[in-house]
Parts: structure tokens; C-alpha cells; sequence
């Protein structure tokens, strides 16, 4: 028995209704993808490792500065002989001078992770050109002189690697992030693992919800020395990319 011309058309439509949801449903699942993908940009290069023969691997850490974070990593790093990147949201970093110019003092770099640390993707170009700039002005107010930016939450699209672009930043991402686990001695475990010549290590330090990161990070330059590593800053690891060892 054929079907009325109506109850045609209705099955079409709710067809191409369904279609259309399924295809929406992916495109967002494929644009979430890309905005958190470590290496890959839409528009512009992202700095996830760097290729080296060297034995160097940047150690970075993400947000503050706080008293609380400043205060635990510092002797640290200073103990084994480590320096690192901090990239500091512009907000804390304006209220707390003080504390990112000890960064700086102590031979650090401080770096850009936005003012409000809010994610950035679907935003106005005037967002992403306020959230850089006025972070870049805070940076450079505790004598910060890097150019330099990693996005809240790694998350990116197009318009902010467009405006890191034309504000003359480079977009760092990571390979080797802070491990899901609350005991310090497999955290410090796995990141050291996975740590390779190039390699651009993410932890979190300044809050206090990151105590396993500060109570781990011994360990973890210990575990980096003796595989031969030793970690420096952002800056210091893209100067030495492709340069092989000098001969003795």
C-alpha cells in the first residue's frame, strides 16, 4: 500500500532533521578535538617538543604565581640546579608582582597564560587581543622579557592562534603532562618515563589542590638527571633545537 504524499514529505524531513543533528553532533565533536589536539593549530604553529640532540627538556608550570606555589618550588629547583618557565595568568601575576619577579631573579622565565584564565575558543578578537596584551603588560611590569603563551586548559582554535601570532608570541603546548594519580612517587615515576631529549614537561604547582605535583617535583629532577636530562626553560630548549653536542 503506498503512503500518502504527506506521510512521504514527513519521513523526508525527519530524515534530514536527523541528519542534520548527526552531522552537527560530529562537526562539535571534531571541533572539540582539534581545540584541545597538544600540536595542532588551525591557523598558525604550535610548539609541543622541540627536536634536539641535546639532553635538555623545558620544565614548565602553569598558573599563579601564589605565595604557596612560589615559595615550594623555588628552593627546589634551585637545590638540583633546574630552571623552568612559568606561565602565570595576568590577573595573579598583577595582584602578586612581588612573586614573579622573584621568578625572574631566582633565573626563571615567566611567561603568558592569558589575564583571566578563561577558556578561549569562540571568543572576539578583541578578547584574545585584551587577555595577551594586558597579561604581556603584567609579564613585563616584574621584569619578564618572554614572548611566549600557552592557552587555559590547552584549548585553541583559530582566532587565538591568530592573535598569539600577530602579538609576535609563540603558542607552546607540552608532551609530557602532571599524571592522574595522588601519590607522589608514581607521579614523579611516569612523568620521568615519558621524558625524552626535547620534550616539554606541563605541571601544576601553585594551588593547593597540587600538592602531589610540589611533594613529586624531587623526584622528578632527580629521575630527569639520572636519565642524562636536564631541564631548563622554554626559551633555553627552542635555542638548542637541531643543534647537535659539540665534540670533545
Amino acid at each position: 500500500m503506498r503512503r500518502p504524499a504527506g506521510s512521504r514529505r514527513l519521513v523526508r524531513t525527519v530524515t534530514v532533521i536527523a541528519a542534520s543533528v548527526l552531522l552537527a553532533g560530529a562537526l562539535a565533536v571534531s571541533i572539540l578535538q582539534v581545540s584541545r589536539a597538544r600540536c595542532f593549530a588551525l591557523t598558525g604553529p604550535v610548539v609541543c617538543r622541540v627536536e634536539t640532540e641535546r639532553p635538555l627538556v623545558a620544565l614548565t608550570f602553569d598558573d599563579g604565581p601564589t605565595e604557596a606555589g612560589v615559595g615550594a618550588v623555588l628552593p627546589v629547583l634551585q637545590a638540583h640546579g633546574a630552571k623552568a618557565t612559568f606561565f602565570l595568568i595576568g590577573r595573579e601575576t598583577a595582584e602578586r608582582p612581588q612573586l614573579a619577579a622573584r621568578l625572574v631573579a631566582a633565573g626563571h622565565e615567566i611567561a603568558n597564560h592569558s589575564y583571566s584564565h578563561q577558556r578561549m575558543v569562540g571568543r572576539s578578537r578583541g578578547f584574545y587581543e585584551r587577555e595577551l596584551a594586558a597579561t604581556q603588560a603584567a609579564l613585563e611590569g616584574a621584569g619578564g622579557e618572554s614572548r611566549l603563551f600557552r592557552p587555559p586548559y590547552g584549548k585553541k582554535l583559530a582566532g587565538l592562534p591568530n592573535e598569539v601570532r600577530r602579538q609576535g608570541l609563540t603558542l607552546v603546548m607540552w608532551d609530557v603532562e602532571d599524571p592522574q594519580t595522588q601519590d607522589p612517587a608514581a607521579f614523579a615515576d611516569k612523568v620521568v618515563t615519558k621524558a625524552r631529549p626535547g620534550s616539554i614537561i606541563l605541571l601544576h604547582a601553585m594551588y593547593p589542590a597540587n600538592a602531589t605535583a610540589r611533594e613529586a617535583l624531587p623526584r622528578i629532577l632527580e629521575g630527569l638527571r639520572g636519565k642524562g636530562l636536564q631541564a631548563v626553560s622554554v626559551t633555553t630548549l627552542l635555542e638548542q633545537a637541531r643543534r647537535p653536542e659539540p665534540s670533545s
